[in-house]
């Protein structure tokens, strides 16, 4: 049997040797590589092309979620667990919108992670200990939000659509205290234009102005107050 080759992205070293000497223990599974910031994840993942990534989503330079949306958009085969501190249903829900196939706390036992690996491996998806099949996660997520009072907007696949790569930097910037004129003048565009691109955050998220977004992004670990290079 060919093993899972598996990249490890996290910022934290002891963390990381933690994980390898937990999967170096199995012979299904072959740690291939690290990485212990967004952009070098994204460089990793497409120099060796892992089967599957585990992923924190509180990373330097590029979180976790938006690294998770370029592999999947690059390495549509290469699956990704989120792994991370940040355990809750709405941290969830927006990792499977960002491409991830299962999510899990930090503190998982190891035989319930190498049961995660080996379930993504083969196409499921595996939240709250459960293995499903991807209608069965849409399904997951529509009960989920149904019990929070809230209604999704649009089919299943977009329940599978993060923020852009564009709506994250703005998100950022907002956490920075960076005012919308501010933001569209570092970024060259205009002030209607970041007007529409907070509308849009302020949907997505759910939330109804822009410093609920802020500390929505820095309570889960989106963003950082200061930048790690």
């Amino acid at each position: 049997m060919t093993p899972i080759k598996l990249l490890i992205v996290d910022d934290h070293p002891l963390f990381r040797q933690g994980l390898r000497d937990v999967l170096e223990t199995d012979a299904r599974c072959r740690v291939i590589g690290e990485a212990a910031d967004g952009e070098i994840a994204m460089e990793r993942a497409l120099e060796l092309q892992p089967d599957v990534v585990l992923m924190d989503i509180n990373l330097p330079t590029v979180n976790g979620l938006q690294v998770t949306r370029k592999i999947k958009s690059d390495l549509p085969n290469t699956r990704v667990v989120v792994i991370t501190g940040y355990d809750d249903f709405a941290q969830a829900f927006h990792a499977l919108r960002a491409g991830a196939s299962a999510y899990c706390s930090k503190d998982i036992p190891p035989e319930s992670l190498l049961r995660i690996i080996y379930a993504v491996n083969e196409g499921k998806y595996v939240v709250d200990d459960r293995i499903m099949s991807e209608s069965e996660v849409v399904e997951w997520i529509e009960t989920k939000v149904g019990r929070f009072g809230k209604s999704l907007t649009g089919g299943a696949n977009d329940l599978f659509v993060p923020l852009s790569a564009r709506e994250m930097e703005i998100l950022e910037m907002v956490t920075q205290g960076s005012s919308n004129k501010e933001i569209a003048q570092r970024l060259g565009i205009s002030h209607q234009t970041v007007k529409n691109h907070m509308t849009a955050i302020l949907r997505k998220l759910r939330v109804d102005d822009r410093t609920q977004a802020a500390v929505y992004a820095l309570k889960h670990g989106w963003v950082r107050l200061q930048r790690s290079r």
